[in-house]
C-alpha cells in the first residue's frame, strides 16, 4: 500500500523517481536494482525518519553536519527571514550585511591574529581555495617556486581536481588521474598501527612530524607551500594527534616558511568541543578551513580563515585574490550560520561536548569486549571503531571480507537496526560516530546498544 511523502509523491512513486532519475554520491547504485533507497522525509532533534514513518537515531549527524540537531525553527525563521529581505547577491565587489556580520563573528571567534574569512559553499571549495591562496601569496612575496602541498595518508580533503589531489585516499583518486602535480603524502597519526613507537604516543608523534619534515627537505624548502592536517584525521577511522604532534608540525612549518593550513571542515563548531580543532589541542594554523557544522547543514556554506599576513599582498592598490565562487557567502547562508552560533551560546553546545565527550568514550569503550572491536578511537563527538578479525594480532580483513563485512551487511544492518553511521572502507575497516551536539548518555547508550547487537551478529556470521 502507498502512503503519501507529504509532498506530492507516494512512497512508491519516490522509490520510481529515485531509481530512475537521482544519481547519489559514492554509492553503488547497482545495489537499488533490488532493494529500496532509502529515504529520509524529516527530522527532529537527533533523530531523523524514513518515508514509512521510522525512526532513526542520527550517530553521523548527517555527514558531520548537523550540530545542534534536525527541525530547528530558529535556522529556518532566520533563512525565511532573510530570502524574504535579500535572497542573493554576491559578494564580488559589493558586500551584503550578513556576510560582513558572519565575517566578524568567525574571526572574534578564531585562535590568534586569523581575522581573514574567505567564504566558499562547500569543504572540497574551502581546501582548494586554501591552496589556491597559498600559491598567489608566494608569488606576491617573491617565493613563486612555492606550489607543493604535503598532506597524510589515507587523510579525505575534499572531491575537486585540486582538493582530490590533496587527499590521500588512493581508491577515489585513480578513476579521475592525471590530478593536480605537486602534493605529496606523508603518514599519518593511527598509533593503533604505528609502524614504530607503537607503546610511546609522544614517541610516535614526534617521528611522524618529522616524516614532515623529511618530505619538505626532499621536495625542496622552496618549493613546498603547504601542509595540510586535519586536528583528528577523519579518513581511516578519527585518528587523533599524539601529544605534542601538532605543534611540532607548527614548528617544522616556521623553519622552513611553510603555510600549516587546519583542515577543520569536520572538527569545527564544536565537534571537539571547542570552536576550532586549533583551539583544542592549541596550535596556530596559518589557515583554517571549514564547512559542514557552520550552519548545521541547512544552508551550504564554507570558507577558510587566514592570518592577517596572508592578506597583506593583496591590499596593495592594483592587486586582488583571483579567485572567487558565485555562491560564497550567500546572504541566506550566513543568516543561517548566525543563527546556528546563536544556539551554540543560547544553549551551552560547547559545554555540553565537553561535558559528556568523557561518557561517550567511556560508553563506546564498552565495546572493546567484543571479539570483532580492535580500537575505540576519537575525541568530542567524533570516534572512529576500528574491526578486525584477531585482537591479539591487530590482524585486519581482506579487501572482500571488508565490503562483504561493511557493504554486505553492516551497513544495512545498522540502519535496519534505527542507527544512521558510516561503515568505512577508506583504509581498515572501522564504523564512524558523529553524534548531533545535543546528544547525551541516554543517546550514547541507545548507539552502544545497537553496535553491540548488530557487530555481535556480525563476528558469528564470519
Amino acid at each position: 500500500m502507498s502512503t503519501q511523502s507529504g509532498n506530492g509523491y507516494t512512497a512508491d512513486e519516490l522509490q520510481r523517481a529515485a531509481k530512475d532519475h537521482l544519481w547519489m554520491h559514492f554509492t553503488e547504485m547497482g545495489a537499488y536494482q533490488e532493494s529500496d533507497v532509502p529515504v529520509i522525509t524529516r527530522g527532529e532533534g537527533a533523530y531523523v525518519y524514513d518515508s514509512a514513518g521510522k525512526r532513526y537515531l542520527d550517530g553521523l549527524a548527517g555527514l558531520f553536519v548537523s550540530q545542534v540537531g534536525h527541525g530547528r525553527t530558529e535556522i529556518a525563521d532566520a533563512i525565511a527571514a532573510q530570502a524574504r529581505e535579500l535572497a542573493y547577491f554576491p559578494i564580488w565587489t559589493y558586500a551584503h550585511p550578513k556576510a560582513i556580520e558572519l565575517a566578524d563573528r568567525l574571526a572574534g571567534l578564531a585562535p590568534g591574529d586569523l581575522n581573514r574569512v574567505f567564504f566558499t559553499t562547500s569543504g572540497s571549495e574551502a581546501v582548494e581555495s586554501a591552496w589556491k591562496l597559498a600559491r598567489q601569496y608566494f608569488k606576491a612575496i617573491g617565493q613563486p617556486g612555492r606550489h607543493k602541498v604535503i598532506s597524510r595518508k589515507i587523510a579525505y580533503h575534499g572531491t575537486s581536481m585540486g582538493a582530490l589531489s590533496i587527499t590521500g585516499v588512493q581508491a577515489i583518486k585513480t578513476p579521475f588521474e592525471p590530478l593536480v602535480p605537486s602534493t605529496v603524502q606523508v603518514p599519518n597519526t593511527n598509533i593503533y598501527r604505528a609502524p614504530v613507537h607503537g607503546d610511546d604516543p609522544e614517541a610516535f608523534g614526534r617521528w611522524a612530524a618529522d616524516q614532515i619534515e623529511e618530505a619538505i627537505l626532499q621536495n625542496g624548502p622552496d618549493t613546498v607551500a603547504a601542509v595540510y592536517v586535519e586536528p583528528v584525521q577523519n579518513s581511516g577511522g578519527c585518528f587523533p594527534p599524539p601529544p605534542g604532534y601538532l605543534q611540532r608540525v607548527r614548528e617544522i612549518c616556521d623553519r622552513h616558511g611553510v603555510l600549516m593550513v587546519s583542515d577543520e571542515v569536520i572538527c569545527a563548531f564544536g565537534r571537539l568541543g571547542e570552536y576550532f580543532g586549533a583551539q583544542r589541542f592549541g596550535y596556530l594554523p596559518d589557515i583554517i578551513t571549514f564547512a559542514k557544522g557552520v550552519t548545521s547543514g541547512y544552508v551550504p556554506l564554507g570558507g577558510m580563515i587566514a592570518r592577517d599576513h596572508l592578506m597583506e599582498p593583496f591590499q596593495k592598490k592594483g592587486n586582488s585574490f583571483l579567485h572567487g565562487i558565485t555562491f560564497a557567502g550567500h546572504p541566506v547562508a550566513a543568516s543561517a550560520a548566525l543563527a546556528n552560533l546563536d544556539l551554540f551560546e543560547s544553549e551551552g553546545i560547547l559545554a555540553n561536548v565537553q561535558a559528556n565527550a568523557p561518557v561517550m568514550r567511556a560508553t563506546l569503550e564498552k565495546l572493546l569486549d567484543l571479539p570483532i572491536v580492535g580500537d575505540v578511537r576519537g575525541e568530542g563527538y567524533f570516534y572512529g571503531i576500528e574491526l578486525v578479525k584477531d585482537k591479539a594480532t591487530k590482524e585486519t580483513f581482506n579487501d572482500e571480507e571488508s565490503h562483504r563485512l561493511l557493504k554486505g551487511f553492516l551497513s544495512t544492518a545498522l540502519f535496519d537496526a534505527g542507527l544512521v553511521c558510516r561503515a568505512d572502507d577508506r583504509g581498515d575497516p572501522v564504523i564512524q560516530l558523529s553524534p548531533p551536539l545535543i546528544c547525551g548518555p541516554e543517546h550514547f547508550e541507545e548507539i552502544e546498544s545497537v553496535l553491540r547487537s548488530v557487530l555481535t551478529e556480525a563476528w558469528q556470521r564470519i
